[in-house]
């Protein structure tokens, strides 16, 4: 296997609870036509994610997002990894969050056709090995239009 040189990476993820940080990116995006979150704490005993939206979701758009969370996760989903050079970068992967330094090659994490973005943490080899997504709660911030999801894996 060749041996690409990445990034360092600093931190020590809790897989399943990164991987479904993909999935609920991807969900928020197909749902919302939001961009990834722009603020994400993703943690073992809980996390929160925030996004920019157009409006505050009602409670049942809310409820969709935890119905299709574990759904996806349900399908089985495989996490894969690819290897790509900057140039090669497939259409709709944005670069912007990679650090200045960022080396020439990239690993792209797939999920199933779900979700594929840059990212070089820790993920479970398949969405089942995600546990339940649950919802703990949400908070609206009307003068940022902002929207976080507060959530847990069991």
């Amino acid at each position: 296997m060749e041996e690409f040189l990445l990034n360092e990476h600093h931190k020590e993820e809790f897989p399943p609870a990164h991987t479904a940080e993909h999935l609920l990116n991807q969900t928020m995006i197909r749902l919302f036509g939001c961009g990834r979150s722009y603020n994400a704490h993703v943690e073992r005993k809980k996390s929160k994610m925030s996004f920019h939206l157009d409006h505050k979701p009602s409670r049942q758009e809310e409820k969709e997002i935890e119905r299709r969370m574990n759904e996806l996760i349900a399908e089985d989903l495989p996490v894969t990894y690819e290897f790509v050079t900057r140039d090669q970068i497939p259409e709709g992967v944005v670069l912007d969050r990679l650090p200045e330094n960022a080396s020439e090659t990239i690993r792209l994490v797939r999920i199933g056709d779900y979700d594929v973005c840059p990212c070089i943490g820790k993920h479970v080899r398949s969405t089942a090995q995600i546990g339940r997504f649950e919802m703990l709660g949400t908070n609206w911030d009307e003068a940022e239009r902002s929207f976080r999801v507060r959530f847990k894996i069991v």
